[in-house]
């Protein structure tokens, strides 16, 4: 039970910081400013849908795909967690990670914005399918996948629910609020991706070394 309750939390954690709705939510306010709250609300859903079905595609097809390249899941987890190092980086400054969408491009978005750039890259971006792909391969038996299933359906839904409260939200956090809380996802994605890598370097440099586990 206490392996399950660490690997749910980790979970979480990660998902929830990379994701990290707080960070979508001022593109999304400035992309459907215009937008009537029905149209907002279907927006979302759509978005969030489809970033599911995404991220759960490439979390269970994760290794077929390492297979068919032979590749490894130590090298993944190196990889990405360099990836989430740059994305950590660019949270501590309070910087968005995000696609960044001009004024002059949101009409070119305005027919289907839930799918691009709302659900991918945005919700769905390669740090959260990393982390799902990772995660996915570490799984030992039927029930951590399922934990895993129902961590990202949980995540998502949750940043459903800060993008159509995202108006009431940020009146409340304000600016200053939402940089701090960028910063703490931050932090926390930053430690993530120390464990990613020293767990990734770990099992490549016993092998070098001929070193038993």
């Amino acid at each position: 039970m206490e392996l399950y309750t660490s690997f749910l939390l980790l979970s979480l954690t990660s998902f929830f910081t990379l994701i990290n709705p707080l960070a979508i939510m001022p593109i999304f306010m400035s992309m459907t400013a215009d937008l009537e709250s029905q149209k907002k609300v279907h927006t979302a859903r759509k978005a969030v849908v489809v970033s599911f079905f995404t991220l759960l595609i490439f979390s269970t097809t994760g290794e077929w795909v390492f297979h068919f390249f032979n590749i490894s899941i130590n090298s993944l987890k190196i990889v990405g967690g360099v990836i989430f190092i740059l994305m950590g980086q660019d949270m501590l400054q309070a910087r968005l990670v995000r696609t960044k969408v001009d004024k002059a491009d949101v009409d070119t978005y305005v027919n289907d914005i839930s799918i691009t750039p709302l659900a991918i890259p945005m919700i769905c971006g390669p740090g959260a399918i990393t982390n799902g792909i990772v995660l996915m391969e570490s799984t030992t038996n039927v029930m951590e996948k399922i934990i895993l299933i129902v961590v990202i359906a949980v995540v998502l839904m949750l940043t459903y629910i800060v993008l159509v409260n995202s108006a009431t939200i940020y009146r409340l956090i304000g600016p200053t609020g939402n940089n701090v809380l960028m910063r703490l996802m931050g932090l926390i994605v930053m430690v993530i991706a120390i464990e990613f890598m020293v767990s990734g370097i770990t099992p490549i440099i016993r092998q070098i070394l001929k070193i038993s586990p």
